[in-house]
């Protein structure tokens, strides 16, 4: 069993690496990209019995800072 967690900066909170990379795309030559936001995608690989909320508790204890970031949760492969 698959689960993807997508951790992203909360609205409002300084996005550094977002900033470069927007930076780095118009350096780039690419225009018409007004913003740049960047997150992490952590992937688990897990035993089926793995609750939703086991999960969440993973994110709100150790795969997501929730003062400053939001986490959403993907199953990629449905549950047995």
């Amino acid at each position: 069993m698959k689960t993807r967690v997508y951790v992203t900066l909360k609205n409002g909170v300084l996005d550094p690496q977002g900033k470069a990379i927007h930076h780095a795309l118009e350096g780039l030559g690419f225009s018409g990209i007004n913003d740049v936001r960047a997150g992490k995608l952590i992937e688990l690989d897990h035993a089926p019995g793995l609750t939703e909320g086991e999960i969440e508790e993973m994110c709100r204890k150790l795969l997501a800072n929730t003062v400053i970031e939001n986490f959403r949760i993907e199953r990629t492969e449905p549950a047995a």
